[in-house]
């Protein structure tokens, strides 16, 4: 009800409306809006994770927002400010709605070098859709009404408060305010913009028309949670379907139209059959270079058509036949409304053809995601999870080898699956892994990082123990961070002198000891064989699992095609 102000502090007022909001926890290194938490436990159940670094923080709250759709909350004091900012490029670069706060500096001190004076609000702006101050403990309602509906509303992304005093002691002081809140920006999408109707027909009749179509589903189809809506066009029409690597889990990689995730990080069946195309068909994809193998999967030039919430993004990289600006899962509907079955027909070589495709990389790489090698081969470790992770599982993702790995090598097996990716940040994954499974207790939580990734965050693991944050963590641990090892190659001419090697390895370590003596439960895999049963033992666990995988230093993952 509208009108009821009454007096009360910012904190009560700050606590009453992130539980209204549904928010369940909030990751943090204080001390920052003191006075908040405490009212936060006495009239919420809102959990507060403080974690061992801002940074790290920010991951959890990211990896929480894109696993349930609800924003991820994030705290620093202003020491801690720009390590916050620097976790928020993460969120930025992949959409997700993280709503950051901190504390900020004092008006009638600033310039005067108060202890750790520094003007954060430049470092925000360019990772936040919305980065404002909070000087005035009236402004607290409508403010955060602000973030909650800038973080959810049309393409998704991170926002920051800044509340007066370092530690936001702003909180501490009263005014008459009511702790409203909208309750359709507590998830994503908050709204379904319908598209025009004519520029849908017109995408659509390029689809029906074409021969040698394809889709390419990014990660606006499962922020739109259009994953249905997709796969239900693409069998009626017959069209394959590629994915970025955000949109990976927008169709199992066991169905007959899916052709694996396209780009760089990426699997040749993909890169083949949209370089084969006479159409392709970006839905919720930014175009940008990662998916696109930097604009080479498919050239520029190729015919295509573009379906995406932010009008901005359409054409930006690819001339249209056709753009459809909205909501993906509403386009979608409305496709699919008028959608021409018979059309179909006219694909069936086509999709004959593209399931030749990855029927040939299936043979291909079979020998590697079955092999018996010791050290082990990420394929196989790959192969294995694609065995045993459950079908309601989340898979959180790093980035880089990771990346690579999982994105050519691992595929969905349930609509019920979900996968998160970084999207560009290693050391992301095991720290949004942790975030996922606070959103989402009762959904098992898979991630995959290598040890370089791991190393970033292991304090987590901490954290993971003490919040009873049971997921299921699968270490790549060659000793280094290998990625870089073509790179070095190239510059030393072909052959790394010792000192080079110094610039990509590491010590060998067993993370599985580190591991039980933080209190988690640690599975230390050397062989093959043994991969499976520690899988199946993680997801029966009541505590937190590190599985560390010992694998082929010079296993490099395969180079995108084009």
């Amino acid at each position: 009800m509208l009108g009821h102000n009454r007096k009360m502090t910012g904190a009560e007022c700050l606590a009453d409306m992130l539980r209204d909001y549904g928010v369940t926890h909030v990751f943090m290194v204080p001390a920052v809006l003191r006075r908040t938490f405490a009212e936060m436990e006495r009239r919420t159940s809102i959990a507060r994770i403080h974690t061992h670094g801002e940074k790290s923080a920010a991951y959890m709250a990211d990896g929480y927002a894109r696993a349930s759709g609800r924003p991820g909350i994030c705290m620093a004091q202003v020491i801690g400010a720009l390590n916050l900012a620097a976790g928020l490029r993460d969120a930025w670069l992949a959409h997700s709605p993280v709503i950051a706060m901190t504390g900020g500096r004092e008006p009638k001190t600033k310039f005067r070098k108060v202890y750790q004076e520094i003007d954060d609000m430049p470092a925000f702006e360019p990772v936040t859709k919305f980065n404002a101050t909070v000087d005035d403990v009236g402004r607290f309602p409508d403010m955060v009404r602000q973030a909650f509906r800038v973080a959810t509303s049309g393409t998704p992304g991170p926002v920051h408060l800044q509340f007066r005093g370092n530690e936001g002691q702003i909180d501490a002081e009263e005014a008459e305010m009511e702790p409203l809140v909208d309750p359709q920006f507590r998830q994503v999408p908050p709204f379904r913009p319908a598209p025009d109707g004519a520029s849908v027909m017109a995408a659509l009749t390029h689809l029906q028309e074409a021969a040698r179509p394809v889709i390419v589903a990014g990660g606006g189809v499962r922020a739109s949670g259009a994953a249905a809506e997709l796969i239900e066009l693409a069998e009626t029409l017959q069209i394959p379907v590629a994915t970025s690597l955000n949109g990976k889990d927008s169709i199992p990689g066991n169905h007959s139209l899916a052709v694996g995730v396209v780009g760089s990080y990426s699997r040749e069946s993909a890169n083949r059959v949209v370089n084969k195309a006479d159409l392709v068909c970006f839905i919720g994809s930014e175009t940008g270079g990662m998916t696109t193998h930097f604009w080479a999967v498919p050239p520029i030039g190729t015919p295509a058509v573009q379906i995406d919430i932010d009008p901005e993004a359409l054409g930006r990289n690819y001339p249209l036949l056709a753009s459809v600006n909205g909501d993906a899962k509403a386009a979608l509907a409305l496709m699919l409304d008028n959608a021409d079955a018979k059309s179909a027909a006219r694909r069936k070589a086509w999709i004959a053809e593209a399931q030749t495709i990855c029927q040939e990389w299936t043979t291909k790489y079979a020998p590697l995601l079955n092999s018996d090698a010791v050290p082990i081969r990420p394929e196989r470790i790959c192969h294995e999870l694609t065995r045993h992770v459950p079908e309601d599982a989340i898979v959180v993702v790093d980035t880089g080898h990771g990346g690579m790995w999982m994105g050519g090598f691992f595929d969905l097996t349930s609509p019920r699956q979900s996968y998160i990716r970084s999207a560009g940040h290693l050391g992301w994954a095991f720290s949004a892994g942790l975030g996922a499974k606070c959103a989402c207790p009762n959904r098992p939580v898979v991630t995959f990082t290598g040890d370089a990734g791991f190393w970033y965050h292991i304090a987590e693991i901490e954290t993971a123990v003490r919040w009873k944050m049971n997921s299921v963590t699968v270490v790549n641990n060659n000793s280094s961070g290998n990625q870089s090892k073509r790179g070095f190659d190239r510059v030393y001419g072909g052959k790394q002198t010792e000192q080079a090697l110094e610039l990509w390895t590491y010590t060998k370590v067993n993370f599985a000891k580190i591991a039980e003596d933080m209190g988690a439960i640690g599975i230390r895999v050397e062989k093959p064989a043994e991969l499976g049963p520690a899988i199946q033992k993680a997801l029966k666990a009541d505590r937190p699992v590190i599985i560390d995988v010992v694998t082929e230093i010079d296993a490099l993952a395969p180079l995108a095609v084009s």
